[in-house]
């Protein structure tokens, strides 16, 4: 199978593990870029057609699980391979070992950690009984733990499916033989309480590290687990909590009315048992206790089964009721022979009652079924009606007698009856987080629909501005809400313009032009520029840059003067104007002209002006060989040598 690819999607990566009934790869899922673990039958299960048939539906019912306890089943196929059909279920790959595996490897489980997995595989029951479903193959080996200690139980589908198939596999047997239930062991009605002794064993081997029963062969365990009582666990290990024994051994009842009636009151004892500790969860160990009684059956041949002797008795008796006997007997074949001779066509039917093989009505409206049925002289009851995210309202979604069955005329089917999706009220997402959707909208039972990034000046990137359905609407469980996320303000890039050689009224033009803001000011003589032309800019022309950039700009002030070296000159302090444009976040800027003559640093301006854009002039003056540092806020933003003349 290395290499195969499955449905023009899966591709076999590696085999990473072997059952009684299949075996398991690791795969990829080309459309979904993912791994999954896709579950392969063994081929004496292929060629039983009625496994199959069961094997399809009841994998495909297990497929609308969905519970993080559960691994979820993607997909169910057939492919046909070098003329060789292959039966496939596609579902989520678990990175982890089985529980059996953590049994192994630790010995026994802590209670803590047995009271956990419990927990945890009990919710994933009562979700799957919930929906109808019965397991019926709970075992350590059918329970992933995932690396974060997540429990997950596998194997719904396909464990109901092989309990109705008529195909004998010993080395499926002899997997889970030790966790049977006695009706299973029995060949007889399994139910949801039939789970429960299962995780009771379960539960036992966690706390104590071995399994209740063992024997020579599959036969003496099933035998035992009919006809003897489980050792207390406390017999075993006096550390296990009183509480979880009594939980474990009404878990493990003979009689399945001993046991809990359902998933959910397990666990309520396993949540009081984890976050009341110490507390007695179960006070009355005396039904726990009683042993299993195995009544014989009656027979003339045996004498003792009553107190007394019987021999005796009928010996006594016989003389007494001989009469009577034959007088009775005379009697009832008289009513008897008469009743034949007047009636026997009147009242064949009752003696001679048609049987009816029961069809398969998953799936079917309950009013075509009833019709069908009564074609076949059966009946339909409906006795539930449930939501159902797979079915319409008034669709079948399961059937208590199991289609195939031969059943006698007039028997009554009882079915339970989809009433459509269940209605959700749509929570407001409205303002969160695209990120932290995904967790709200599954707990509400909707699905994430398009997702559509809109450009907002308002609303900052990755925040929900809008939804379909609207907050707060009721709307069928399962349903796809649509969102409208920000994606921030919209990013224009523009062509930085080559402004050098221009006016610098027609440089700032430009700027505006292409939405771009004027930025620096500074104004230097330039013997190549004229004055009032642009000379420098602080980003080359053709750069790709954001619109609303502030580019600075070098105004020419025309060739610089030569001066002819003169001492009365350079000691002269000559005044000169220079040009600035204050730029600040607040309102007034604090602009600053330190100037460095002679050696020594003097503060020849300071001053606050308005920080709005506008140019202002500041008058200095020093000797020509003086240097000027300009500051604005404390912050140095340029230094300039005095122009000279």
């Amino acid at each position: 199978m290395l290499g195969k690819v499955l449905g023009n999607r899966y591709e076999i990566i590696e085999k990473i593990g072997e059952g009684g009934m299949a075996l398991v790869y690791k795969a990829k899922c080309k459309l979904l870029n993912r791994y999954v673990a896709i579950k392969v039958l063994k081929d004496e299960f292929v060629n039983d057609e009625e496994f199959i048939k069961k094997f399809r539906r009841e994998s495909q019912a297990a497929a609308s699980l969905s519970h993080p306890n559960i691994v979820s089943i993607y997909d169910v196929g057939m492919e046909k391979i070098d003329d060789h059909d292959v039966y496939y279920i596609v579902m989520e790959y678990i990175k982890g070992n089985t529980l059996k595996d953590v049994i192994k490897e630790k010995r026994k489980l802590s209670v803590e950690e047995t009271i956990d997995y419990s927990i945890q595989i009990a919710e994933a029951l009562e979700h799957a009984h919930k929906n109808h479903i019965v397991h019926r193959d709970i075992k350590p080996h059918n329970i992933m733990i995932t690396e974060d200690g997540r429990a997950k139980v596998t194997d719904f589908g396909i464990a109901r499916a092989a309990s109705f198939s008529t195909v004998t596999n010993t080395s499926t047997i002899v997997g889970s033989v030790h966790y049977f239930s006695p009706e299973q062991a029995r060949g007889r009605y399994t139910d949801e309480k039939s789970d429960i002794y299962s995780l009771g064993i379960v539960m036992y081997e966690m706390i104590t590290g071995k399994v209740p029963f063992e024997g020579d062969s599959p036969i003496s365990v099933a035998l035992k687990h009919i006809q003897e009582e489980v050792v207390p666990p406390m017999e075993i290990d006096r550390s296990i909590p009183e509480s979880l024994q009594n939980i474990i051994l009404k878990c493990v009842k003979k009689n399945q009315s001993d046991r809990y009636s359902s998933a959910n009151q397990l666990l309520y004892d396993l949540r009081k048992l984890k976050y009341l500790k110490g507390t007695m969860v179960i006070d009355d160990t005396s039904s726990v206790d009683e042993p299993t009684r195995i009544i014989p059956r009656i027979d003339n041949d045996i004498e003792d089964d009553a107190p007394g002797n019987e021999k005796k008795d009928k010996k006594r008796n016989n003389k007494d009721g001989g009469l009577k006997v034959v007088f009775l007997a005379i009697l009832l074949a008289f009513i008897l022979v008469s009743s034949l001779a007047l009636g026997f066509f009147k009242f064949r039917d009752y003696f001679i009652a048609k049987e009816v093989i029961v069809p398969d009505l998953v799936g079917t409206h309950k009013d075509e079924a009833e019709g069908e049925l009564e074609k076949l002289g059966l009946k339909l009851s409906v006795v539930d009606e449930v939501y159902s995210d797979e079915y319409d309202a008034g669709i079948i979604v399961s059937q208590r007698t199991e289609p195939e069955t031969k059943v006698k005329e007039g028997f009554t089917i009882e079915v339970v009856v989809s009433k459509g999706r269940q209605l959700v009220k749509v929570p407001n997402l409205v303002n969160r987080s695209i990120d932290k959707i995904r967790s709200i909208l599954k707990e509400a039972g909707l699905k994430e629909g398009a997702v559509d990034f809109q450009y907002s000046d308002t609303v900052p990137a990755n925040i929900i501005m809008k939804q379909d359905p609207e907050p707060f609407t009721e709307v069928e469980s399962g349903t796809k809400v649509n969102l409208i996320v920000s994606q921030g303000p919209e990013i224009k890039l523009v062509r930085m313009p080559n402004l050098v050689g221009l006016s610098e009224q027609a440089a700032k033009n430009a700027l505006i032009a292409n939405e771009l803001v004027v930025g620096e000011i500074v104004r230097e003589a330039n013997d190549n520029y004229k004055a009032g032309v642009v000379f420098w800019q602080s980003i080359e022309p053709g750069n790709q840059i954001e619109t609303n950039t502030a580019i600075d700009l070098y105004i020419s002030t025309g060739p610089k003067e030569e001066t002819k070296p003169k001492d009365s000159d350079e000691d002269k302090e000559i005044s000169f104007k220079i040009s600035v444009v204050p730029e600040s976040e607040n309102k007034q800027v604090e602009i600053r002209v330190d100037r460095i003559q002679d050696g020594k640093k003097q503060t020849v301006h300071k001053d606050e002006h308005e920080a709005n854009g506008k140019e202002i002039i500041i008058q200095l003056s020093g000797k020509i060989s003086s240097t000027f540092e300009l500051y604005q806020d404390g912050v140095l933003k340029k230094e300039f040598k005095h122009p000279g003349k």
